[in-house]
Parts: C-alpha cells; sequence; structure tokens
C-alpha cells in the first residue's frame, strides 16, 4: 500500500459521514472493571510518551489510518455494520486505559455493547478543506490520551464512497492497517448480498500482550539480550540511534516540525530485479539496508552504519490476521568503510540480520528499564527506522491501485528520520517523515536519489 498522508491520497469533494462509538457504549466502558490483561511494553512506551510530551506543551498526533474506495452507490447501513462487524472481530480496538496514579489499567468493553453512531457531517466542494478536515478530527478522535481513539468516515458521491479510517498508534501497525481494504470490502459485499459472512476467529491482541510481557518480565539486567543492547547503545554514544546524516537540528532545541517525502523509486522491472540480486543474501531489506549504509557513508562519512530494524513479532500463525502493534527492532552495525564493493556490504548485513532479529521479539522498552539508564521519553520517536515490506502477499493487494488505496501517515513533530520502503505490484514506493529543515530536506533528497541510483545499478546488472 502506498504510504502518504491525508493531503495527498486523493481526497475528493463530497458528502462527509462519520461513524463513533455510541455514547452508551462509552458510558458503558467507564465503569467497567479492570481488566488484569496488561498493556504490551510498546503501547505503554506509547502513551507514557505521549503524556511526557503533552505536559511539555507540544501535542503531537501520532495516528496511522488508511483510505480506499468502495464503488458504486453506497448503502450507509450495510457500511456501516460492515465497520461495525470488523471492529468486533479486533478486541483491542473495544479495549482502552486509564490512568490509578501512574499506573495504567485496562479495560475492555463487551462486544455485545458495541454500537456506533452514524452522523452526516455536511458537503464538501473542496478537496483542500476536506483533508484539512480530516486530519484535524482525526487528531482530536484518534489520540493517545483517550478513549475510543479511533475514527470511521466516508466520503459519498453519485459513483462511489472514500473510506477513511484512523486509530491511535497503541492500536495498529503498518501490517494491520494494510489489512484492512479487503476486510471492509469482504463484510460490506456480504451485507449488501443479505448474507453473514462467517471468518475463521481472529486472535487477540489484549491476549498477545498478555503474553508478550509476562515472556518480558522473566528477563532481567544480566540476560543476554540486556547486555547486547548495552553494547550497541554504548556504541552510540549512550543513546538510541537517529539518522546518520546532518537533520540541521540544534542540540537540545525544540522538537521541529515535519515534512513528508514521498515517491515511487523504481518500476515492478527493477524492483524485482534487485529482489533477484539481493536474494542470495537474505532479499530486499537486506539490499535497501546495505544501500543505505553505502549511501550515508558516501554523504556523511559514517564509517559505521548503526541502526535498529523494525521487524514483526507475528511469530506465530495465529497472529498474523490480529490488529494490533506487532512491532519489536533489532540492533544492527554495518562495517561500511570495510566493505571492499557491494556484495561484501550484502554480507554484512545479512550477517549482522541473523546475529540480532531474535532481539526484536523482546520489547525493547523493558530492556532500557533493566539498562537503568535515562531513557527520559521527548520524542514520539525512540529512533529512527528504515523500514522494508512486501506488501504485494497481503489480501487486496492487487486491487489497491484501483481502489485507490493508501495508507496514512500523520506527520506532524519529531526529530527522527522514519522512512518506508513497500513493495507494491507496480514497483518500490519510498516515504519518510523527517524534520522541517533545509539540510535535511537537501540530504534526504539525495539519500533518496542515490538510494534510486543503487536499486537500478543492481537491478540492471542482472540483465548483463
Amino acid at each position: 500500500m502506498r504510504m502518504t498522508d491525508i493531503q495527498r491520497c486523493e481526497v475528493r469533494p463530497g458528502l462527509l459521514v462519520e461513524w463513533t462509538l455510541d455514547p452508551a457504549a462509552v458510558e458503558a466502558a467507564s465503569a467497567l472493571p479492570d481488566d488484569h490483561r496488561p498493556p504490551a511494553y510498546i503501547q505503554e512506551s506509547h502513551i507514557r510518551t505521549a503524556r511526557a510530551v503533552r505536559e511539555g506543551g507540544l501535542f503531537v498526533p501520532t495516528w496511522l489510518g488508511t483510505a480506499f474506495d468502495v464503488p458504486g452507490r453506497v448503502d450507509l447501513d450495510a457500511l456501516g455494520e460492515a465497520l461495525r462487524g470488523w471492529m468486533l472481530r479486533h478486541e483491542t480496538l473495544r479495549s482502552g486505559f486509564r490512568w490509578a496514579g501512574d499506573d495504567m489499567r485496562r479495560f475492555t468493553l463487551d462486544a455485545g455493547d458495541v454500537a456506533l453512531r452514524r452522523e452526516t457531517v455536511g458537503y464538501f466542494p473542496e478537496p483542500e478543506a476536506l483533508a484539512r478536515h480530516l486530519q484535524d478530527r482525526f487528531d482530536v478522535t484518534a489520540d493517545a490520551l483517550r478513549w475510543p481513539n479511533f475514527l470511521f468516515c466516508a466520503v459519498v458521491r453519485d459513483d462511489g464512497a472514500s473510506v477513511y479510517m484512523a486509530f491511535d498508534h497503541s492500536n495498529v501497525d503498518s501490517y494491520s492497517v494494510q489489512r484492512i481494504p479487503a476486510e471492509i470490502h469482504e463484510l460490506y459485499s456480504a451485507g449488501r448480498a443479505g448474507e453473514r459472512p462467517e471468518p475463521g476467529p481472529v486472535s487477540s491482541y489484549v491476549d498477545f500482550c498478555r503474553a508478550e510481557r509476562a515472556s518480558a518480565d522473566e528477563l532481567d539486567g544480566a540476560d543476554a539480550v540486556v547486555e547486547r543492547w548495552r553494547e550497541f547503545i554504548g556504541r552510540c554514544d549512550g543513546r538510541l540511534p537517529n539518522f546518520p546524516l546532518d537533520l540541521g537540528l540544534e542540540p537540545g532545541g525544540p522538537l521541529p516540525r515535519q515534512k513528508l517525502m514521498h515517491e515511487m523509486l523504481v518500476n515492478a522491472g527493477d524492483a524485482a530485479g534487485f529482489e533477484a540480486y539481493c536474494r542470495p543474501y537474505g532479499g530486499s531489506l537486506v539490499g535497501v539496508l546495505a544501500a543505505t549504509s553505502l549511501i550515508v557513508h558516501e554523504i556523511g562519512g559514517q564509517p559505521v552504519y548503526r541502526t535498529v530494524v523494525p521487524f514483526h513479532t507475528r511469530r506465530k500463525s495465529q497472529w498474523m490476521d490480529s490488529v494490533g502493534w506487532y512491532v519489536g527492532g533489532a540492533p544492527i552495525e554495518v562495517d561500511t568503510a570495510g566493505a571492499a564493493d557491494f556484495p561484501a556490504l550484502l554480507r554484512t548485513v545479512s550477517a549482522q540480520l541473523r546475529a540480532s532479529r531474535s532481539l526484536a521479539r523482546m520489547p525493547l522498552a523493558r530492556v532500557l528499564r533493566l539498562l537503568g539508564s535515562d531513557f527520559r521519553p521527548t520524542s514520539p520517536d525512540l529512533y529512527s527506522i528504515v523500514s522494508f515490506v512486501d506488501a504485494r502477499h497481503i489480501p487486496g493487494s492487487e486491487r489497491w491501485s484501483e481502489l485507490k488505496a493508501y495508507g496514512l501517515i500523520r506527520v506532524s513533530y519529531g526529530d527522527q528520520v522514519c522512512a518506508w520502503v513497500n513493495r507494491l505490484h507496480e514497483g518500490l514506493q519510498f516515504a519518510s517523515r523527517y524534520p522541517d529543515t533545509d539540510i535535511a530536506y537537501k540530504n534526504m533528497r539525495l539519500y533518496v536519489e542515490q538510494l534510486r541510483e543503487v536499486i537500478v545499478s543492481v537491478a540492471r546488472s542482472q540483465a548483463g
């Protein structure tokens, strides 16, 4: 799915309709007893960071979302039932947190109490005004420090509708978001036909949180995982790594605004050639990281590229269809200056990933607690990332272009670089949010242009 922001996802005029959790359901949730399944460490870290940044005087929206079309004259009753049915599949969406002193306590609304309220907002003739309105609404409703923290919308036209859905990051990851269009279409089509789909059971992210946390709590400060992270952070001067290019930031300065950069890197043919070249070393992820290490060395002179690589934590098949934030990080260090050529870099990255990937299973927030260092949250991102996902096997991906399907990123404030490279049926797409400075823009443009050059060069060397 192409990643972008709400301003660049082909918003078109139409009648805006919203679905929110019914006030009676919200009231019922306020009286619920505690659900003793704890938050995942990544959820707790996210919410505590949001609170710390807010208390520092800055509102930093961190929602994720999706946009996609529903062709043909739309049955709003059937669409509302599809949205409700989808929500009922995924327990995390009816589970939230409240504070008891400094402790986070979970509560979970019973499925039988879930109801959505539909409201017609009005007609928006100007796409720009509609995009601004949607962003403002999502900022308020899909907020880490409130519950419910999601909003469903449709912009209705005579020939169809565009659906927009936003969630606080604590409940979804990129994979969760990219699965949504196919699931909603399945439920909507069945409802229009008068059928009741009976999908297989979907495992609960809330249950995963409990299991993962129980495992993480068995870790102590002497564990080898903690020691690996201690050594890595020590070599990063006591911090988690930022993107190793000059971003034009003042040390100790305020959290800067960010900008979005997004574009297609290469077409399907070059994406396939790049994958074929990199496959003996582990595939395109290895290739993107090796190319990144080479580029930042050439631009910034960094002899060693250190980064944290995001990996999903859906290790068991039972979690594959589940909506949640199933992401961990693995540290790698690439001696770029010591590599003789690009294949040597590929071998180094491949070896690093093999040695470190298992570390992503342990929540980094738990590790940081055990390190005893002062990793006080001052930014919504703990570290910079370069992520690669092959999204072609996600259900419905072959229709994403036809349905104008997008993954939505909220670009607001942050001092890190978060970059996503997605393999789509039509090629490789790049998206990034980065600090809004002239120096950061210049270096990010250099990075993207050189990344494209490396990928094309490697891909076309296959034909020779």
